[in-house]
């Protein structure tokens, strides 16, 4: 796995990042580290008292019109780290009390993480994502990663493609998660925490109920009850100057709709407060 042809994400955009081409996202082949820090907001059974050990990579291979992250997602922003300097920061998160090693939108700097990973850390690592993923590129992670937290979007193509440009979402998300599932198996808790598995998060999007239920159907008839979760997640804030329904946040109606569907196809995990949707949880970045 390197940068030469890089095909590492679904864009397999094929240039060479180590002779200093970019792709779509716009990265060099040096990890850029945007931020690291004891993130107390992930999901509970990940965070526990401690906090999830965050490390921000900056760039995206998604580049969703709503991110929240914009700032650190849409090019090539934070202080470059090879694999050496890497392993140090997962150690010093480890050491601050850190629950797990929770990489944020890792993908395009894999070559450089990997080396990161080996030996074994002494807590999960947890891959988050946005669910735009290569299977061929997960297969590579297999035995270096605890817990995928991969989001699932989109069930609705022109929804995809308009707000992410990623109109074949739908089908290389769901290849990506049957790729985690097969790694890590059924989710195994310790207490009440996760330390394998795969979480699925589901942001709302406000306008469009129709396209959170058929993400969950799809869950609910792929996966048998409690082998996967699902972390339903009410936090949409408006960014940008984005047209309607999307200058809005999501309302109780259409927040009790999705859960009331998520329940009926027997699915097990988080749900989040109306206050979640503010932008005073967003990382100061």
């Amino acid at each position: 796995m390197d940068y030469v042809n890089c095909r590492l994400c679904p864009r397999q955009c094929g240039v060479n990042r180590s002779a200093g081409q970019r792709g779509f996202c716009g990265c060099p082949d040096t990890a850029l580290v945007a931020k690291a820090m004891l993130h107390k907001w992930e999901e509970p059974a990940l965070a526990g008292d401690g906090g999830s050990g965050a490390v921000f990579f900056g760039g995206c291979t998604l580049g969703c019109r709503y991110c929240q992250n914009a700032v650190i997602s849409g090019g090539p922003v934070g202080r470059p780290m090879d694999s050496g300097e890497l392993r140090q920061l997962f150690e010093d998160l480890i050491a601050q009390g850190a629950e797990n090693i929770d990489l944020v939108t890792p993908t395009h700097f894999l070559p450089t993480i990997l080396p990161a990973l080996k030996p074994r850390l002494s807590v999960p690592v947890v891959y988050n994502c946005g669910g735009y993923e290569r299977a061929e590129t997960l297969r590579a992670l297999e035995g270096s990663v605890d817990i995928y937290l991969p989001d699932f979007k989109y069930a609705d193509a022109r929804l995809a493609k308009a707000l992410s440009g990623a109109g074949d979402y739908f089908s290389v998300a769901a290849g990506a998660i049957r790729e985690m599932v097969r790694q890590t198996g059924p989710v195994v808790w310790s207490g009440e925490k996760v330390t394998r598995g795969v979480i699925i998060r589901h942001l709302i999007l406000p306008g469009n109920v129709d396209n959170s239920l058929r993400v969950l159907d799809w869950i609910g008839e792929t996966f048998a009850p409690g082998e996967v979760l699902v972390s339903l997640m009410r936090q949409y804030t408006p960014m940008g100057s984005l047209p309607a329904p999307f200058d809005r946040r999501i309302t109780d109606e259409e927040y009790d709709a999705v859960l009331s569907w998520m329940y009926l196809n027997d699915l097990e995990g988080f749900t989040q407060e109306a206050d979640a949707a503010d932008a005073g949880f967003i990382p100061d970045f």
